[in-house]
């Protein structure tokens, strides 16, 4: 009840402080939800719109997305929707608004989007620490083994303790490349520091020095130079056209032997096929991965790899954290509504 509240209080100081509004204050906008939300963000989007639903939280056809772009005055789609140029061009005149429930936005192309005069929206910052908590929660279990561990022991393997079995890699010390220094990878590297690892980062610009000097954090300008060094890399930067397999066949050969990979962030950043051979060869200790390339398919390569930890993208899967997301969403819309600009707008210069 806290976070319904907490929205009704929001909703309200904005409806309070409106201006003017691109539609008559008695009509309520047609807002359109491509898949099950929780059920309080649902009650509230039901009460302040005219809402149209997914119960069934089945993904839209392409043929539901295009007849749900024509319709709606907001569209929310998630990152199983993909709003490409083709879906929008067939979008209504109503249409003025895509607020996306999601942080990332590759799902969407915003530029189409905004070539046509729709506003897209996102949510950011509230997924941090979730995604955060996962992405240590990998850099610990898999130098560890600890999914095969667990293998172990539902097999019913264990014959008991050995001074060599089931012997992992010591956390502490190693050195953690982390691949995109912004609100993630930045709580990654805080809860990294306080497991003494040594914190290391690529960015697309150098974060604050107050920042590199709280988290003891080195900057390397250079991707290449950095992989080649790590024992443990976290990919935590978005997936734009920009960083699709910004960890390519080539630069996953610079890592050393011994070096982790993990990635809560997006299955494009990586070339998965790549990757995948490299750990059956070997040439790659291991992997923790939480997204993938061609989602929800996974190489079989590393479906099969003892080394691998595999998550069903699960990175900001929790209760908080969705409803968190579902509010950000019904105060982009209202804002909108009421003729502001919404806070979580997204810009080109911002992919």
């Amino acid at each position: 009840m806290r976070a319904v509240s907490a929205l009704h209080l929001a909703t309200h100081n904005l409806a309070t402080h409106t201006t003017r509004s691109w539609m008559p204050q008695s009509t309520k906008p047609r807002v359109i939800v491509t898949r099950k939300l929780p059920d309080p963000i649902e009650t509230r989007m039901g009460e302040l719109f005219d809402t149209k639903l997914n119960p069934e939280d089945r993904e839209f056809t392409r043929a539901e997305l295009i007849d749900a772009v024509a319709e709606a005055d907001v569209l929310v789609p998630t990152v199983t929707d993909s709003i490409t140029s083709g879906i929008l061009a067939e979008a209504g005149a109503r249409l003025k608004l895509i607020a996306n429930f999601g942080a990332g936005v590759d799902n969407i192309d915003v530029a189409s989007a905004l070539q046509r005069g729709i506003t897209v929206t996102n949510t950011p910052g509230v997924l941090t620490e979730d995604t955060a908590d996962m992405t240590m929660a990998l850099i610990l279990a898999v130098p560890r083994r600890l999914a095969e561990g667990v293998r172990v022991m539902r097999d019913g393997r264990f014959d008991g303790w050995s001074p060599t079995w089931m012997l992992g890699h010591r956390v502490s010390g190693k050195r953690l490349g982390i691949l995109g220094m912004g609100r993630i990878g930045q709580a990654v590297a805080r809860r990294a520091k306080a497991f003494s690892l040594q914190i290391h980062y690529h960015n697309r610009r150098r974060v604050h020095a107050s920042i590199e000097q709280e988290l003891d954090a080195t900057y390397w300008d250079s991707l290449d130079q950095m992989l080649a060094r790590m024992d443990i890399i976290s990919v935590n930067c978005p997936h734009t056209p920009g960083t699709f397999h910004l960890l390519s066949a080539r630069r996953l050969k610079l890592l050393q032997p011994h070096a982790y990979v993990v990635n809560t962030s997006r299955g494009e950043v990586i070339d998965e096929n790549a990757l995948a051979q490299m750990i059956e060869a070997g040439d790659i200790a291991g992997a923790g991965l939480d997204v993938f390339e061609h989602e929800p398919a996974v190489n079989a390569k590393l479906v099969a790899s003892d080394r691998v930890i595999l998550l069903p993208h699960m990175s900001s899967a929790t209760i908080e954290g969705r409803i968190d997301m579902g509010e950000k969403v019904i105060i982009n819309i209202k804002t909108f509504v009421d003729g502001h600009k919404p806070p979580d707008r997204v810009i080109l210069d911002m992919l």
